[in-house]
């Protein structure tokens, strides 16, 4: 199986949504998990709010916390994008896609939404290139 990793700082937002689209999407041989290098408490509200809006249910995931053993099982590891250079995943790896999506925490609902379909539509196309690459 090859796993899959998307990172954040906090594990509440971009890399939970990104997550369960790539669950949703996921092709046979891959497995997925998110983490962040300052793990929140909780998901995001918001982020809870506009994936249940969609039919997908992430009220029952906890942030991780991103450990070096997670970074080696993981085939390719996409850095959601970073708040701080200090708490920035993308220093601590190599080979790392990073997609610079805006952090959802204290957005509105439409731009979380915005978010969401963003990272959508960037996982639809990740998922396309690996299938490419078997």
């Amino acid at each position: 199986m090859k796993k899959i990793l998307f990172v954040c700082v906090e594990n509440a937002g971009r890399s939970q949504i990104a997550e369960a689209f790539f669950r949703k999407y996921m092709p046979k041989g891959f497995e997925v998990i998110s983490a962040g290098t300052k793990p929140s408490v909780q998901v995001n509200p918001t982020v809870l709010q506009a994936m249940n809006e969609i039919g997908i249910d992430i009220k029952n995931q906890t942030p991780k916390l991103l450990s070096k053993q997670i970074i080696s099982e993981s085939e390719k590891t996409i850095n959601m994008g970073c708040m701080d250079k200090e708490s920035c995943p993308a220093l601590f790896m190599n080979d790392v896609l990073d997609w610079q999506i805006p952090d959802p925490k204290g957005k509105s609902i439409e731009e979380v939404r915005k978010i969401r379909d963003e990272i959508e539509t960037k996982i639809v196309t990740l998922i396309k290139s690996l299938q490419e690459n078997i």
